[in-house]
């Protein structure tokens, strides 16, 4: 995920749609058809227009959703938690659990560079460091019960993705640590810890319960964006986020038996995607919607590397990848949100797609607006989803999720503009959701879309403005 310094530094500077069959169950069909130009789904979803609704609380109109929806900001920066730490800032990514008849959402916290760890330095795994997560609980009418802090001391947790066993997987978009002690921006931090990992966070852990996190350092030092794992195997899928180089799609896979020992353990395998008989083939662009490819996974002889003293964050991000790159690894732009259903692994490149009137200038490798890929496990091919032909369409999807009822993949943008929540339906049909619309900040990223166990409450995040929402409503009503 683009963080705010990046695009500071970095993003100042200023095809085709097509359709997921329905045919075999939820997305059981894969692209199978193209359109000339964006189709959108009737009646936007069925939900109807986006309106301004005020928050549930205030009345203050922070977001536009349709008719008859609801929402609550349950927090912000800066407020004292349940434990007594102020709530970090940066939200991002999310998932929700069931823990003793309640929900729990567990929260990543995107702070980057060197920063104090917020919660107990004793138990930081980088006191220098000052990312990390959280732990919401929410009481039956949808209000805070809780919060509290659940990881300390990780740096730039941007996404991650639950697991089928009750735990939140973490992930590092940066590999800063001792060796590789220069930022993006070219300064210099003081980080105690080699960073640009996986760590394992139980959502069952009450107040002042967490443990200093252990990095899984076999899953790969990398900038990791989000996970998903496939129940039938164990498996950790993983998405790469090198903003300025080219990314992997990559799989860790563990030495133990995760749904059994309800744990991810270090010491397996990773390996990153090749298409076969074409080695480092460039996905970024210049793919149609709806080719298929066959694939193959490589191993990762060094998954760990100590870096060169005194090299940059961005070039170092990039070394584990380039051993991939060696073998043959496909070429990616900026591989962010992924989700797991039905046997299959969707995923999205924020920057990929093929060079359109307007191409994405804001910096990073790639010069699209966003692409879907889905990867099947059973048949090891991948397919091209959907491919946005403008910024008007689809402009920079970032996290993800599929909807419960499996019927769209809801999308959070990543804009400099406008920011939507947005759906992509099985016959590649685009809708509105959610509009940001808080005051003073309506060009922060929506991130860490997530639904309630018992799919009732959609949770988000408004990443730099640093507040969560719970929103509910009449979803039956639309393909959500």
């Amino acid at each position: 995920m683009a963080t705010a310094s990046r695009r500071t530094f970095l993003k100042q500077s200023a095809a085709t749609l097509a359709g997921i069959g329905a045919a075999a169950g939820p997305f059981g069909g894969l692209a199978a058809r193209a359109a000339n130009g964006p189709k959108w789904a009737q009646e936007n979803g069925g939900y109807g227009p986006l309106l301004p609704i005020p928050e549930e609380d205030t009345g203050e109109v922070l977001l536009h959703l349709p008719a008859g929806f609801s929402y609550r900001q349950l927090s912000f920066i800066g407020k004292p938690m349940s434990d007594g730490v102020p709530t970090p800032a940066r939200n991002d990514g999310m998932a929700t659990f069931s823990v003793r008849g309640r929900t729990r959402v567990v929260r990543n916290h995107e702070n980057l560079f060197e920063l104090p760890a917020f919660g107990d330095p004793s138990r930081a795994y980088d006191p220098r460091s000052g990312g990390g997560t959280t732990t919401l609980e929410l009481n039956a009418d949808r209000t805070l019960a809780g919060d509290w802090v659940s990881l300390n001391g990780t740096n730039a947790n941007c996404a991650g993705g639950a697991t089928p066993w009750g735990t939140w997987l973490t992930c590092e978009e940066t590999t800063n640590g001792p060796d590789a002690n220069r930022t993006f921006v070219g300064t210099t931090i003081n980080l105690t810890q080699k960073h640009g990992y996986l760590f394992e966070v139980p959502a069952s852990l009450g107040p002042g319960e967490y443990r200093k996190g252990t990095p899984i350092r076999n899953a790969g030092r990398f900038a990791h964006e989000a996970i998903a794992v496939d129940p039938a195997s164990g498996t950790v899928y993983q998405t790469e986020d090198d903003f300025a180089y080219a990314s992997g799609f990559w799989r860790y896979l563990p030495p133990n038996n995760p749904m059994a020992d309800k744990r991810v353990a270090d010491g397996g395998r990773l390996q990153i995607l090749k298409v076969t008989g074409q080695p480092n083939i460039d996905l970024s662009h210049g793919q149609t919607v709806g080719t298929t490819y066959p694939v193959e996974w490589v191993d990762i002889e060094d998954p760990d590397p100590t870096f060169p003293q005194g090299i940059e964050n961005d070039p170092a991000a990039r070394l584990v990848y380039l051993e991939g790159e060696s073998k043959g690894a496909a070429k990616f732009s900026r591989l962010e949100g992924i989700d797991y259903w039905n046997r299959r692994i969707f995923f999205v490149s924020t920057q990929g797609g093929s060079p359109t009137a307007t191409p994405n200038l804001g910096g990073g490798f790639g010069t699209g607006w966003g692409q879907v890929w889905a990867y099947d496990i059973r048949s090891e091919t991948l397919t091209l989803l959907f491919q946005s032909p403008s910024q008007q369409v689809l402009d920079m999807p970032d996290n993800i999720t599929i909807s419960p009822r499996g019927k769209s993949v809801l999308i959070c943008e990543d804009s400099s503009g406008q920011n939507f929540l947005r759906g992509l339906t099985r016959e590649g049909l685009l809708f509105d959701f959610a509009l940001n619309a808080y005051p003073g900040r309506t060009s922060d990223e929506f991130a860490g879309a997530t639904f309630s166990p018992d799919t009732h409450t959609l949770f988000v995040n408004l990443q730099s403005t640093g507040v969560s929402f719970a929103i509910w409503g009449p979803w039956q009503e639309g393909l959500l």
